[in-house]
């Protein structure tokens, strides 16, 4: 029965991605993907990529219509930076716990506090905060982000955990949210350590959305898209992996004479999960559900992305 199963999703993935390809084609379509989305999806996108290469992509597509395949603060972000494009989502439970954890009025409150301080948000934030923020940031490009800033004061929102990271190479003082990543911040120093016993020629690579603790046990850190590239050069070919499941699909893609052992098993986002590809075919078919978002906050919220795409365009 399992072969059998297996048979028929395999078939009926393949008349999903045969009819997402006819949709793409006649809504003159791009699909992107963040790195953590199911295989299948990655499968079809035409581009794959961590939140900052989605924005630079969003920013130059000349499709008419965009599918992001990631979570709801993702399509918000390629809609501010695309307002005449339609931009919609294969399912719009897909939110993040860790940008719900900053809000505007808690914002307003500490920038009161602060008044010589910059905001630097992380790009994991609804538009609302966006609005509300100097400069927009991914865990690839914070550091470059944060010294571009003529301030010795940073108000950083929401992730503490990146935010403990990029704190170590700036004189800046950081005023810290007090958010984090669901899945990230789970992982602990005891799942490090036990992997470590196990497979003591493996390389231990992080992003630094986990905590400090066990930040400090990696022999890498970096963003999805440096861990990818840390991979894929290095020389190693065993490696303890802390970050999302989702990656698993590109790291054995690019190396698959390498072997992979993920950190723990419930290094899974929920939330990136939601999608499929019967969503996506549906969300072409219907043209919905579509991201919308007010004219004041859009542009607001798009000056600091431009600000993040001028002093990191890539």
């Amino acid at each position: 029965m399992d072969a059998l199963a297996l048979e028929k999703k395999a078939q009926r993935n393949a008349e999903l991605r045969e009819r997402l390809m006819q949709l793409k084609k006649e809504r003159n379509a791009i699909i992107l993907a963040h790195f953590y989305q199911r295989p299948e999806i990655q499968e079809v996108a035409d581009f794959i990529g961590d939140s900052f290469g989605l924005a630079q992509k969003a920013k130059e597509t000349d499709a008419d219509v965009i599918l992001f395949c990631g979570v709801h603060f993702m399509g918000e972000s390629a809609k501010i930076l695309n307002p005449q494009k339609t931009v919609i989502i294969p399912d719009e439970r897909a939110g993040c716990p860790m940008a719900d954890m900053v809000n505007v009025d808690g914002l307003r409150k500490l920038k009161a506090q602060h008044p010589n301080a910059k905001v630097v948000a992380y790009i994991n934030t609804s538009a609302d905060v966006k609005a509300e923020t100097y400069i927009c940031c991914t865990s690839s490009n914070a550091k470059k982000v944060i010294e571009s800033l003529d301030t010795d004061e940073i108000i950083w929102v929401p992730d503490k955990n990146l935010g403990h990271y990029v704190s170590q190479f700036t004189d800046k003082k950081m005023i810290i949210w007090e958010g984090y990543c669901n899945t990230h911040d789970q992982l602990s120093v005891e799942d490090i350590m036990t992997l470590k016993q196990q497979h003591p020629e493996a390389v231990v690579v992080v992003h630094p959305e986990c905590r400090p603790e066990v930040v400090s046990l990696a022999d890498y850190v970096g963003s999805t898209t440096g861990i990818l590239k840390y991979c894929r050069e290095s020389s190693h070919k065993e490696f303890i992996i802390g970050t999302e499941d989702g990656t698993r699909y590109m790291l054995e893609k690019d190396s698959p004479e390498k072997t992979f052992i993920f950190a723990s098993k419930y290094l899974v986002c929920p939330n990136m999960k939601v999608n499929n590809l019967k969503k996506c075919v549906e969300a072409l078919e219907n043209m919905k559900p579509e991201i919308f978002v007010p004219q004041d906050v859009a542009d607001a919220a798009r000056a600091s992305l431009e600000r993040m795409l001028e002093v990191a365009p890539g």
